[in-house]
């Protein structure tokens, strides 16, 4: 449980460091999310979950 609360306090880290550092790029890059379809983002969720189950796997065992 330890490592879950580290692993999202280190996502939130990475996503306010990003959102500070580059607030234009950030609001550029989600009108362009609208863009893509539902599927589409269905699809490239699944497969960045996987492979994090996949990583996170490989390094707990």
């Amino acid at each position: 449980m330890r490592e879950l609360a580290i692993a999202f306090g280190l996502f939130l880290f990475i996503e306010g460091i990003l959102y500070a550092l580059f607030p234009a790029k950030i609001k550029s890059m989600l009108k362009k999310l609208e863009l893509v379809k539902d599927n589409q983002l269905r699809l490239g969720g699944l497969i960045f979950a996987v492979i994090g189950f996949v990583i996170i796997y490989y390094i707990k065992s």
